[in-house]
Parts: C-alpha cells; sequence; structure tokens
C-alpha cells in the first residue's frame, strides 16, 4: 500500500518517441512505445508518454514537425530512431532517383540538431539504430535495380547501414546513449522485410528498459 501511494504522488516523467513507420502505431502491433507505456510504472517510473512516429518520414521532414510533435511536450526523455526513408533511393521511381532521399550529412546535422536542441530544453536523449531490412517478392519488385544488389541477402541494406553507422559515431561522441537495433533485431522478427512485429518491439523495449531508468531517477 505504501509503495502505491508513493507511486501516485511520484513526478510523471514525459517520454516522446519519435521516428518513422519503425516507431509509428501499427494496427495488430504492439509498439515499443506501448511496452514502455506499461512497462515503467511497474518499474516505479511513471510516465505520461506519446507515440510521435510518423510512417514515411524522413528526419528532414520529422526536423519540420519536431517543435510541434516533441519541443510542445517538454519532454523529459525523447526517444529517436529514424534513417530508413532517408537512405532510401527511390529507383521505382521513372526515371529513377539516384541519390539518396536525405543526404548522409544533412542526415547527420537533423540528428544533431535535435540532440543539441533538446538539451538545451533539458530533456535526455537516446538514439536507436533502425532496424536492417530483408528482401521480399515485393521489395525486390521494387528496389531490385542498383546500386541495391537484389541477389545478396544483404543487399537492400547497402545504404542503410552506413546511415546507422553515422547514427553510432554521433551517440559516441556527443555521450547519448544508443539501442543499436541494427544489430540486436533479427530479420525472422520482421513482418514484410522492413518493420518489427510484436516481438521485434519487445526486443527494442528490453533494451530501452535497462537504459531508462539510469536517465530517469524518480
Amino acid at each position: 500500500m505504501i509503495a502505491l501511494l508513493l507511486l501516485a504522488f511520484a513526478p510523471h516523467f514525459r517520454i516522446v518517441t519519435f521516428g518513422d513507420s519503425l516507431t509509428a502505431p501499427r494496427n495488430g502491433v504492439v509498439t515499443y512505445t506501448d511496452v514502455l507505456a506499461e512497462e515503467l510504472p511497474r518499474r516505479g517510473i511513471p510516465v505520461d508518454i506519446w507515440n510521435a512516429g510518423v510512417g514515411g518520414n524522413t528526419s528532414t521532414q520529422a526536423r519540420a514537425r519536431f517543435d510541434h510533435d516533441v519541443l510542445q511536450r517538454r519532454p523529459d526523455l525523447v526517444i529517436i530512431q529514424l534513417g530508413t526513408n532517408d537512405s532510401a533511393i527511390d529507383v521505382w521511381k521513372k526515371p529513377p532517383a539516384a541519390a539518396p532521399r536525405v543526404s548522409i550529412f544533412h542526415y547527420r546535422d537533423n540528428l544533431l540538431y535535435f540532440i543539441r536542441t533538446l538539451r538545451e530544453h533539458h530533456a535526455k536523449v537516446i538514439l536507436i539504430t533502425p532496424n536492417r531490412l530483408a528482401w521480399t517478392p515485393k521489395l525486390r519488385e521494387l528496389y531490385g535495380k542498383p546500386p541495391y544488389h537484389p541477389g545478396d541477402p544483404d543487399g537492400f541494406n547497402l545504404l542503410l547501414d552506413a546511415y546507422s553507422d553515422m547514427m553510432r559515431g554521433i551517440a559516441a561522441r556527443e555521450r547519448v546513449p544508443l539501442i543499436d537495433a541494427a544489430a540486436a533485431m533479427p530479420t525472422s522478427l520482421l513482418l514484410d522485410g522492413m518493420h518489427p512485429n510484436s516481438e521485434g518491439h519487445r526486443l527494442v523495449a528490453n533494451l530501452l528498459l535497462n537504459t531508462i531508468p539510469s536517465l530517469l531517477k524518480p
């Protein structure tokens, strides 16, 4: 009873999960945001948590809504997972694109903007690398052209791996906690070659649950 009373009067931490379709709500899937909302209070960390993932977003598109979707919520912690759409080369277009949607240098600048702006607002940050991708018949039909390698099981990760490496370097230099979903997520946990199923989200949530308590101390 005393523990419950203490929890009831403990400060509620404000968390925003900020990203693309790897973060956004998905019909039939329990996302890592959902898991955190349930598990953190059980661990004595009361939270108000918002899922600010938007499918299809690049880091540049996310930056355009950053003030409204993140800063205006006055977060204590923001969890950022972006990069899949930035790195995509839309070879399916007519004429086909020849470069990523967002260059790796603009991607770097956007991540640094998020981190440094959040620090100015006294918010903590966790970065999550985008999980790696796996070929499916549909993805081969769309993206199975150079510079991608449809005959190579890893051929759809050609550019994505470089963007994940950029995020890893930023996390190290800026001393920001990193959840390396690219390294941890097996492709067997993907619904469609791109998006994690509930078990994949649980994997990411468990890694976050190992990190968040040290950042948010009631």
